[in-house]
């Protein structure tokens, strides 16, 4: 008797299960690589520099991922599906490359191993950009706010398996076994998720022009749609300097912190309570601090929270100082120096209490990036910033590992610290258009709202509204980290998959003159599915509630 799996696409439940288990296998490998991986390196001998770089390469794919788009608009298959099949494909592609990674001693052959991780990572980053356009092709606008938590919740989850899950099974069973763990869990998902969808086909007057001459027009589109959003206004471009700088310290959610663990002591059961402690405390900050910034206003919530993420990394930084354990220790030498129980315990504290802080001003931070996004060009312009935040979180752990081996464990927080305020200085020159500012001050979501980014994976962090904008993630901030893949694609024109009566839809706006483009210009988003919903008569700028936003793909785990 053949078993007939349900087509999850079909129901409103199902959709939501669907997008929420297919969230999780992009935060499957982010966890299992940033945290449990990262972990074993030191544990096994490896020093903070090779593992900072190894680190950084992870979050390298999740800034580019926007390049992808187009070879997933232009190249499919009618009998996988458009998105389908590339989904499927890189799922399989993710499991064989952890498949190959396995074996290899990442000690020893660091180049290689790091290699076929980056590919694997290249893979999640593109699965993500299929996993967001199929979202966009089959949810109802009036699901995309529910789904979107749903996707939140699902990297988080993958997170926390892939990284505390992956620690604590390696108590019971050898670690290179939780490779298979970890492929395992993804292609589960692929064989009882994947393989029984069934996307929506394509009539042949929506299928997008094929070859390597449309996606060049498109990429060629992108980047010039950005230039244009960039240069459009002051906040735009200023914009675009704060997202290459950390927003806050950062040392506490990235390699450093797990390198520092395993040296004071640390083992992978205590790692991993700690990691899930963490997470908890990131995600129900995140929730608060959306709410608080929607109260008092984004810019000065955001530049009270960033700060606050500089008093645990300064903390711990004196208290590393006063205890002596300044530089990174060999874990095999003989009688080498215990930590204090006062240090443990700061330890602890503090990487929780960062979490909180750094939770608060998450969410905080991509909605004050909606609201300077130009609507028209809402999915280019909001991707190249999050791909942007996506680079930080990859050249941070860069320097960092290599300024732990030469100047010491204090001195690198507190440059992580002095780094991380530089943003504020630019804070009050990132003002919103004035039709921004009534639906925050008001505390509701905007009329032009659009989905966010998720890194995950920083990195790294979906469906808040019927536009294009990133799911992050991020996912990889997570947490990314979730990019829009359509971005590509021409302003000023309605996507492929989209009807020609919604394509009517949405050029009815611009008919109506200045007073309807205010009100939520519905081409600001190319590539959405569905009809165009109606603006409001008060015109805004677009916003998404904070507990549904998710980070690249999250240094936090």
């Amino acid at each position: 008797m053949r078993l007939r799996l349900p087509d999850l696409l079909a129901t409103r439940k199902g959709r939501l299960a669907a997008f929420f288990l297919l969230y999780v296998t992009e935060g499957l490998p982010l966890g299992f690589t940033a945290i449990a991986l990262a972990a074993q390196m030191r544990r096994g001998g490896m020093g903070p520099a090779a593992i900072g770089v190894f680190v950084a390469s992870l979050y390298l794919p999740w800034a580019f991922k926007w390049v992808a788009g187009p070879f997933v608009d232009v190249f499919s298959s009618d009998r996988w599906g458009r998105r389908r099949a590339w989904i499927l494909a890189t799922q399989l592609g993710m499991v064989a490359t952890l498949v190959a990674a396995m074996p290899i001693d990442y000690v020893g052959r660091i180049g290689l191993f790091t290699a076929i991780v980056l590919l694997h990572n290249v893979l999640c980053a593109v699965q993500d950009v299929a996993i967001d356009a199929l979202a966009v092709r089959v949810l109802p606008p009036a699901e995309r706010g529910a789904a979107n938590g749903f996707m939140y919740a699902g990297a988080s989850v993958g997170q926390a398996i892939g990284g505390a899950g992956v620690l604590l099974l390696s108590a019971w069973m050898p670690f290179q076994a939780t490779y298979l763990v970890v492929a395992g869990a993804i292609l589960l998902i692929t064989l009882f998720v994947v393989l029984p969808l069934k996307e929506p086909p394509l009539v042949p007057a929506e299928a997008a022009p094929a070859g390597l001459v449309s996606v060049r027009r498109r990429l060629g589109a992108f980047v010039g749609d950005a230039w244009r959003a960039f240069t459009g206004s002051r906040a735009a471009a200023v914009g675009v300097v704060v997202a290459l700088l950390p927003a806050g310290a950062y040392a506490l959610s990235l390699a450093l912190q797990s390198n520092l663990a395993v040296e004071l002591g640390f083992s992978n059961s205590e790692l991993a309570h700690l990691t899930l402690a963490s997470t908890v405390a990131f995600g129900l900050a995140c929730v608060v601090g959306g709410w608080l910034s929607d109260r008092f206003g984004r810019r000065r919530m955001l530049a009270l929270f960033i700060v606050l993420t500089v008093l645990p990394t300064l903390w711990l930084a004196w208290t590393l100082w006063r205890a002596g354990w300044v530089v990174p220790l060999d874990l095999h030498i003989a009688n080498r120096p215990q930590p204090s129980g006062k240090l443990l315990l700061t330890f602890w504290t503090v990487t929780v209490v960062y979490n909180v802080f750094q939770g608060l001003y998450y969410g905080v931070r991509s909605a004050l990036y909606m609201d300077i996004t130009t609507p028209r060009v809402a999915a280019t312009q909001f991707t190249a910033y999050m791909a942007m935040l996506n680079l930080v979180i990859s050249y941070t752990a860069w320097w960092q590992g290599h300024a732990v081996v030469r100047w010491g464990y204090p001195v690198t927080l507190a440059l992580d610290a002095a780094v991380g305020l530089l943003c504020l200085f630019l804070l009050p020159l990132m003002k919103p258009p004035a039709a921004a500012e009534p639906a925050v001050a008001a505390g509701r979501p905007s009329d032009a709202t659009f989905a966010p980014e998720t890194p995950m994976p920083h990195g790294d962090e979906p469906l808040a509204a019927p536009t294009g904008a990133a799911f992050a993630g991020a996912a990889p901030q997570t947490s990314g980290t979730l990019a829009p893949v359509d971005a590509p694609a021409r302003i000023d024109q309605p996507d492929a998959e989209t009807s020609h009566a919604d394509a009517e839809a949405a050029r009815a706006p611009e008919s109506a003159g200045p007073a309807g483009a205010a009100a939520g210009d519905p081409a600001a988003s190319p590539g959405r599915a569905g009809p165009v919903q109606p603006a409001a008569a008060e015109p805004s700028a677009p916003t998404v509630p904070a507990a549904g936003l998710s980070r690249p793909p999250p240094p936090t785990p």
